[in-house]
Formats: structure tokens, C-alpha cells, sequence
């Protein structure tokens, strides 16, 4: 990734982080506590008419391994 980039990145997180101070405080939490094998990820995404679109996962050794590789 060329520096360029990663300034452009750094600005847009921040500028995410100053939208959505709980969520990026909830990624911390995550992070401190260390998310485990066996964890179960579940997301709602609900739209503006109301319709709502849910999954989850269970989170593997390989995905804890790609997770830690991306911090």
C-alpha cells in the first residue's frame, strides 16, 4: 500500500470514528478482550423502510488468525 493511500485511510477512519464514537469504542472492547475461537459474530443491517437483513458466524481459528494479521 503506498503512503499516499494509507494517509487517505487514516483521514477517513478518523472522520468514521468522530460519526460513531460507540461503535469504534465497541471495536476497542473486542480488541481488549481478545475475541476467541468459537465466538459468534451477529449483524442486523436494517434499512430506512424498515426491512431488516441478518447473519451471523462462528468464528474459526483461521478467522482469529486473518483478524489479528489485520490489526
Amino acid at each position: 500500500m503506498n503512503p499516499a493511500m494509507l494517509l487517505t485511510l487514516k483521514k477517513k477512519w478518523e472522520e468514521f470514528s468522530a460519526r460513531h464514537p460507540k461503535f469504534v469504542s465497541f471495536i476497542g472492547a473486542l480488541k481488549g478482550r481478545g475475541v476467541q475461537e468459537g465466538s459468534i459474530i451477529d449483524i442486523t443491517v436494517t434499512m430506512p423502510d424498515g426491512q431488516q437483513f441478518q447473519s451471523n458466524l462462528k468464528l474459526t481459528a483461521e478467522d482469529i488468525e486473518m483478524i489479528r494479521s489485520l490489526m
